[in-house]
């Protein structure tokens, strides 16, 4: 049986593993959050470093975040 990959996938899993992505940040945002852990970890967390990037990962998670909601809308409106 062959792994499906699933379309949104930017990055290998692979990368995903290399860099210690946990399984729930494994996502449509990962390709972002990448980059980010590094600059996280290359300034010490800093909270005013990384502003970008972090501003990045937050907008891209917001627009998952409608996605599935219109999601849910549409198939409760499909319901009815």
């Amino acid at each position: 049986m062959s792994e499906e990959v699933p379309a949104f996938r930017k990055v290998s899993l692979k990368e995903l593993e290399d860099n210690r992505i946990d399984f729930r940040f494994r996502d449509e945002c990962a390709h972002i959050l990448i980059p980010l852990n590094a600059c996280r970890r290359r300034t010490g967390f800093s909270v005013l470093k990384c502003v970008d990037l972090r501003h990045a990962y937050e907008a891209c998670q917001y627009e998952r975040y409608k996605q599935r909601v219109k999601a849910r809308m549409d198939t409760k409106a499909k319901a009815l």
